[in-house]
């Protein structure tokens, strides 16, 4: 279940940093949001690991 919620987040920042760079916002805030678009992928990945 909260793969799928981080799945989504991961989205809305992707569409965040599109949106910034279509306002031609600082380069620092989309790769931000891109970082963390990253990091909430791989919390979903990890979560989907059988655990030990």
């Amino acid at each position: 279940m909260w793969s799928i919620v981080l799945m989504g987040l991961a989205g809305v920042l992707v569409g965040g940093a599109l949106s910034f760079r279509q306002q031609h916002k600082p380069l620092w805030t989309q790769v931000g949001f891109y970082v963390l678009a990253g990091m909430a992928l791989l919390a979903a990945y990890l979560l989907t690991l059988p655990g030990t």
